[in-house]
């Protein structure tokens, strides 16, 4: 049974990055970057931007621009008086070599904390774990070369058992390697306490709900608010 739970937890993990290719939610997946925050900001306000796929871009909520976990980490710095701006640069049904053509766009923008959440479209394509870590290493690099004094963060994801042992096993290595090589600070799962629990997901059983997404925001703080 445990083994069962196990199994269906991760290829919740999985599709939960890899949907919204068919569908995209309505006037939010064809923005690039979504500024989060309302409140006016000081002329000194630093800038934090979340680049991912269909998690960070909020997909599937009645209200992205609210609800989608950036936009809950915008309204944790706002409450503890912190003078950084949160950019959403979601994109649902990104892959890491679609976020290596789309993120010198983004980067035009000053970028003081980035915070990768991609690769999990690329293991459900059965990319070679090579390439997704080459590709994701050039944004890193991108982002560095840029922004050289920018703090980075990197979240971790997982492929489901029927991509085969050694596949899952070296797509998951991907992640703390990076975060190791680049000294980024690591969220080892971004949907812990989130994936598996039905309630805390859409009807489609793969994204989280508005509620799901503050637990997500929760994990997501608990290393971000260390690097503030």
């Amino acid at each position: 049974m445990h083994k069962l739970h196990y199994c269906s937890l991760i290829i919740i993990i999985l599709f939960s990055c890899a949907c919204g290719n068919s569908k995209s939610t309505p006037g939010h997946s064809d923005t690039a970057a979504t500024q989060t925050s309302t409140t006016p900001q000081p002329a000194n306000t630093k800038t934090i931007l979340f680049f991912g796929d269909s998690l960070t871009a909020g997909y599937g909520l009645d209200d992205p621009q609210s609800e989608a976990f950036p936009a809950l980490v915008q309204a944790k710095i706002d409450s503890a008086k912190l003078s950084y701006k949160v950019i959403n640069g979601g994109l649902s049904g990104e892959t890491s070599a679609g976020g290596k053509g789309r993120i010198d766009w983004l980067l035009k923008q000053k970028v003081d904390i980035f915070i990768l959440e991609l690769g999990a479209n690329d293991g459900l394509r059965g990319i070679p774990t090579t390439e997704t870590a080459q590709n994701l290493q050039t944004i890193i690099d991108k982002v560095k070369a840029k922004y050289p004094d920018a703090k980075l963060i990197l979240t971790g994801m997982m492929v489901p058992p029927n991509m085969g042992a050694d596949y899952a096993t070296a797509f998951k290595k991907i992640f703390p390697a990076l975060a190791q090589k680049n000294k980024m600070a690591f969220v080892p799962f971004l949907l812990q306490n989130v994936a598996g629990i039905k309630e805390l997901n859409q009807a489609d059983g793969i994204h989280p709900t508005a509620k799901g997404a503050k637990i997500v925001a929760n994990n997501v703080w608990a290393v971000l608010k260390g690097e503030i």
